[in-house]
């Protein structure tokens, strides 16, 4: 079951409540670079990122942000560390979100100033707890980064823009911690209703980011917890969106795009069943209908074990049995294989009238 949270809108996404889950990602080229910037956030909303971060480290960077807006058509989050001036051109140049931690952009004064501006303009902030930069009075109280210290900071962090009457909160506790952060999010899910956005940060490169990603994002789905996400990864964040997806289809979330289903392989394969695999995996990444293609690697037990797949192939020695909606129609010669398997998917897909 689905915890239950308060609903805000970071521009045209709806954010909480009963609404999807949120697949976010961020930029990674220099933010000065409105062409460079504009076109990763067109890429990453072609393939179906909804709301994109960008960080924001200098005055140029938040005077580049009007242009970046406005060549969007998904909504930006301005990310702000330690300086509150940019926080408030941020907010001028038409930033939909603000992520910042009170705690670091100064004075009470100045957290009153950026909130001010923000519920001015019906912007939400996410509060973005991290385990590697908490408060040095945290540390020693707790003992170093825990769970209960992200979420003591948090409730601080909360509690100051909760005085200033602003509840258009969204809140991220993240640790390159697994555990600790699961832990975390169960913890602080028991004191507020606000929408969480949940990831595990600094999870590392592709295969280890992932491998730690889909573990805690997949722990605290499948216990309700969670309303946006984002898979952070020392990769293309276009592998961040598409993970998202992948890691929602799983828990049975959401789905998009074409879930490949691949046998590990054994004695009894004869063709080059990880090639074939990948290349049909990369052909068919651009496809948003949500199906299932198999790629196997047995004709013997091939098709029976891929029996729910929408379209699959199952190779044997020099040739590969052809099979759609779990009955084989074609027997096709080794190098057709894959434009075969490709070609079947296409005539489902213009069939359902999508890409």
């Amino acid at each position: 079951m689905r915890r239950p949270t308060r609903q805000i809108n970071i521009g045209s996404a709806v954010i909480g409540g009963d609404n999807p889950i949120v697949v976010q990602s961020m930029t990674n080229t220099d933010p000065r670079d409105v062409e460079a910037t504009s076109r990763q956030i067109a890429e990453l909303a072609q393939i179906g990122c909804e709301v994109v971060r960008v960080a924001i480290p200098d005055a140029e960077s938040a005077e580049c942000l009007k242009e970046i807006r406005a060549n969007s058509t998904i909504p930006i989050v301005a990310d702000i560390h330690f300086d509150y001036r940019l926080a408030l051109m941020s907010l001028e140049a038409g930033a939909d979100g603000l992520r910042i931690n009170p705690g670091n952009i100064g004075a009470r004064s100045r957290v009153e100033m950026v909130v001010s501006a923000a519920k001015e303009r019906n912007i939400p902030i996410r509060i973005g707890v991290n385990a590697g930069s908490l408060d040095k009075d945290l540390l020693k109280q707790f003992g170093g980064a825990t769970p209960e210290a992200m979420v003591e900071s948090a409730l601080r962090q909360i509690g100051v823009l909760e005085e200033l009457n602003y509840d258009l909160i969204k809140i991220s506790l993240k640790s390159s911690d697994v555990l600790s952060t699961v832990k975390a999010y169960r913890l602080l899910s028991d004191r507020v209703d606000y929408p969480f956005h949940i990831g595990i940060t600094e999870a590392g490169t592709l295969a280890r980011g992932l491998i730690k990603s889909s573990l805690g994002i997949g722990m605290l789905l499948a216990e309700g917890i969670g309303d946006t996400i984002r898979v952070s990864l020392t990769a293309d964040p276009k592998e961040e969106v598409w993970a998202a997806y992948e890691i929602l289809r799983a828990v049975g979330s959401r789905a998009r795009g074409v879930e490949l289903i691949s046998c590990p392989t054994c004695g009894r394969c004869e063709i080059d069943l990880q090639t074939l695999a990948e290349q049909a995996d990369r052909e068919l990444r651009g496809i948003t209908v949500p199906l299932k293609v198999a790629v196997m690697g047995c004709v013997v037990n091939g098709p029976g074990e891929a029996r729910d797949a929408h379209v699959g192939i199952a190779g044997g020695r020099g040739f590969g049995l052809l099979f759609k909606e779990g009955k084989i129609i074609e027997r096709v010669e080794k190098d057709k294989m894959l434009s075969k398997l490709l070609e079947t998917v296409y005539e489902i897909v213009h069939e359902e009238g999508q890409v």
